[in-house]
């Protein structure tokens, strides 16, 4: 059985061309996460290890763009490691309201103009989005209920950061005092989002068997 395929101007969001007629008797597993060709394991398997960025590849980026990347580099971030991604999806990712909004940040030099500077932590929210669609979630649901907290939690993490960047330039001799809050400030950064991963989790997984719609597609 073949499904829909979109317009010429729908062509960044497609489904898979092909759904295996026995999928229709499982509805857990026929409603998929309507996929870019960003998205999409390669032909011949499954999702592999190159799909998505490594823990220490995205310390690495955020160490080396701590005041944010432009759009360009958030997808160089992605494709000089051989992950497909392109600035058109980032576009996507940023209208589906999947990720935070630029800021305008002046060049150096008269008359050069502003630049717009993405969040350090678009990466890695890019990253965590590709993740759950490659597990099988919509963009709805994705957007509706696994990223319902997100925002909250990765603000108070980034002014925890602020808070740390703070301390340290003050002279005080309360090295340990400080490490030691900064270690707890990190546990509950982590127990809020397993927190949040839980609270939402039966909500989600009721849409997905009841084979929610609403793809990516409805989102165009």
């Amino acid at each position: 059985m073949y499904s829909r395929v979109p317009g010429p101007e729908q062509q960044e969001w497609t489904f898979d061309n092909v759904v295996p007629l026995h999928a229709h008797r499982h509805p857990v597993h026929a409603t998929r996460a309507s996929r870019r060709d960003d998205d999409a394991p390669a032909a011949g398997g499954g999702a592999t290890s190159t799909a998505l960025l490594s823990e220490a590849q995205l310390r690495a980026i955020e160490t080396q763009y701590p005041d944010g990347l432009t759009a360009v580099q958030v997808v160089d971030a992605f494709t000089r490691n051989h992950i497909k991604f392109s600035e058109a999806s980032f576009r996507k990712y940023v209208q589906q309201g999947l990720l935070p909004r630029s800021r305008r940040v002046g060049r150096k030099g008269k008359h050069k103009g502003s630049l717009g500077l993405y969040p350090t932590k678009t990466v890695r929210r890019i990253n965590q989005v590709k993740q759950l669609m490659l597990d099988g979630y919509t963009i709805e649901q994705i957007q509706g209920q696994l990223l319902l907290y997100t925002d909250l939690i990765e603000g108070i993490s980034d002014q925890l950061t602020s808070l740390w960047a703070r301390f340290d330039r003050e002279p005080h001799k309360l090295q340990k005092e400080v490490a030691d809050v900064r270690r707890a400030g990190e546990r509950l950064v982590e127990q809020l989002e397993a927190l949040a991963r839980r609270i939402t989790a039966p909500r989600t997984d009721s849409l997905r068997l009841a084979g929610a719609a609403g793809g990516a597609e409805d989102l165009l």
